[in-house]
C-alpha cells in the first residue's frame, strides 16, 4: 500500500514541473511569442533572403563582371548571416515560416537566368536596387514594433540592407 502513495505523489511532481515550464508549454502548443505584425515581417524577410541568395548565386555563375560577382558574392554570405541570425530569433520565439519563395521572385529569377552579358547584369543589378528599396522600407516599419529583439534586429541589418543599395546603385550607374 505504501508504494502507490508514493508513485501519485511522484507523477503529480513531474507534471507540476513539466506545467512551470514556459517555453515547453508554449512550444507543446505551437504558440508563438510575437504578433501578426512580426510574423508578417518574418514570412517576408525570410522570403527576400532566400530569394536574395538564390539570384545572387546565378550572378554569382552567369556575370562575367568582376563588380557583379563580388556583389553577389557579397550577398549570398550576409543575406545568409542574416537569415541565420533570423532564424535564432524565430526559433526562440516560436515562428516558423516556410522556405519557398513567392511565384514573382521565382518568375524573376527564371527571367534574368536566360540572360547574358550586359543584359543580365543590368537585369539583375536593377533587381537589386529594387529589392533592397522594399528590403529598407520592410525593416525600417519595424522600428515600431513592440517586440525589442525584432527592433534590434532590424536596426541591426539596416546599414548592412542600405551599404547593398548603395553598390547595387553604383554598379547600375557604371553599367553601359
Amino acid at each position: 500500500m505504501r508504494k502507490f502513495i508514493w508513485l501519485p505523489a511522484v507523477v503529480l511532481l513531474i507534471a507540476g514541473a513539466s506545467c512551470g515550464d514556459n517555453k515547453r508549454a508554449k512550444n507543446f502548443n505551437q504558440q508563438t511569442k510575437v504578433d501578426d505584425d512580426a510574423l508578417q515581417f518574418f514570412t517576408i524577410a525570410n522570403e527576400a533572403n532566400i530569394a536574395e541568395i538564390k539570384t545572387a548565386t546565378i550572378a554569382e555563375n552567369n556575370s562575367k563582371n568582376p563588380r557583379v560577382v563580388n556583389y553577389a558574392k557579397m550577398l549570398i554570405k550576409d543575406h545568409t548571416d542574416n537569415r541565420n541570425e533570423m532564424k535564432k530569433i524565430m526559433l526562440d520565439k516560436y515562428v516558423t515560416v516556410g522556405d519557398t519563395v513567392s511565384v514573382e521572385h521565382k518568375m524573376m529569377a527564371d527571367s534574368i537566368s536566360k540572360l547574358t552579358g550586359l543584359a543580365f547584369d543590368k537585369s539583375y543589378m536593377n533587381m537589386m536596387v529594387k529589392d533592397h528599396q522594399q528590403a529598407i522600407e520592410l525593416y525600417k516599419a519595424q522600428r515600431q514594433n513592440t517586440l525589442k529583439t525584432l527592433v534590434n534586429f532590424a536596426d541591426k541589418s539596416l546599414p548592412k540592407l542600405q551599404a547593398h543599395l548603395d553598390s547595387a546603385k553604383a554598379i547600375v550607374a557604371s553599367l553601359k
